[in-house]
């Protein structure tokens, strides 16, 4: 049972090509369109992120000289506003000037 295209239905002037394709192949298009704009705003946002990680302020500059205590390892060492602050193995937090000297030091209780 074959027909000759001379056959075949014409397409009227107001019906689109998208129409006669199979709903499937429809589908298919939206389906990929979606994954390109997910693509391209995922991208961006991995742009954005990059940009503002990158672009935080440095972290301020060690002093020259930090002596610590006899016996002790730096654990942590962390920047506040314009202190220096080491926390040692030995259970003590040692708060130093900018310049390096000792400014506090306070003892933690061991549980």
């Amino acid at each position: 049972m074959t027909r000759d295209i001379k056959d075949a239905p014409a397409r009227r002037e107001d019906q689109s090509p998208e129409q006669d394709a199979v709903p499937h192949l429809m589908f298919l298009k939206a389906m990929v369109g979606g994954l390109a704009v997910a693509m391209v705003l995922g991208l961006g946002v991995i742009a954005a992120i990059l940009w503002i990680r990158l672009s935080a302020p440095p972290l301020p500059a060690l002093p020259e000289a930090v002596t610590l205590p006899e016996d002790a390892t730096a654990e942590a060492v962390t920047f506040a506003d314009d202190r220096l602050i080491v926390v040692t193995d030995q259970g003590e937090v040692l708060v130093y000037d900018p310049d390096g000297a000792l400014r506090q030091r306070v003892t933690l209780e061991t549980p």
